[in-house]
């Protein structure tokens, strides 16, 4: 049986993840390079590579670059600090799930933009802990970050559920050999979920979910 969730941040928790794609698209913009929403989820979501590549394939030198990968990270905070964007649901579905099982946060963000993030949500009062991106070597795709967090969990994997909304998410939960169930956002609608324990249309079916002995 299930004993840990591990949650996703952006797109699970809450609605940010289209924030961050206007903060690079519109720096990738000044220096000539266009990203389409289709571009920023095959390479972000679906790859999780970036688009970096994209600046240097112009000529752009590595010290331009690091002040542009500032510059969006800033605009981004900045789009952050507008307020809060908790997805809908999520508040009930932590509620009625909260001191039955173990709960982290496992999330490829950065920490000061999670503590933005978080600083109106009221939501990380329902967790056990928080990993980001400085807590593991490489971030998602890779499985590094939900290795952390089973271990963080202490419980075994087998145990351990991953709760996603794109393809890069979960493949570094599959990975690491957690079962993931998939809640895709507007962005990941579209993407490829064949390795999902269940793939849901909102985070308020999760409960439900987890109660249904018969599909564990």
């Amino acid at each position: 049986m299930i004993e840990a969730i591990l949650w996703d941040n952006d797109g699970v928790l809450v609605d940010t993840e289209h924030l961050y794609f206007q903060a690079t698209q519109h720096v990738l913009a000044s220096v000539g390079v266009p990203l389409t929403e289709q571009q920023y989820i095959d390479l972000f979501l679906v790859d999780g590579h970036g688009a970096w590549h994209l600046v240097e394939a112009r000529g752009v030198g590595a010290d331009e670059i690091a002040r542009l990968r500032d510059e969006r990270n800033e605009r981004y905070g900045r789009l952050l600090r507008e307020g809060p964007r908790v997805i809908p649901g999520i508040v009930d579905t932590l509620d009625a799930l909260r001191g039955r099982y173990v709960m982290g946060v496992v999330t490829s963000s950065r920490r000061d933009h999670f503590d933005l993030i978080h600083e109106q949500t009221g939501l990380l009062k329902y967790f056990d802990f928080v990993l980001t991106a400085a807590d593991y070597p490489r971030v998602k795709p890779f499985p590094d970050p939900y290795l952390a967090a089973v271990a963080r969990s202490g419980v075994g994997a087998a145990r351990c559920l991953a709760i996603e909304d794109s393809e890069r998410g979960l493949e570094a939960a599959t990975l690491a050999g957690v079962r993931c169930i998939v809640v895709p956002t507007a962005l990941t609608r579209g993407s490829r979920f064949a390795k999902a324990h269940r793939v849901l249309a909102s985070v308020s079916e999760i409960p439900a979910v987890l109660s249904d002995r018969s599909i564990w």
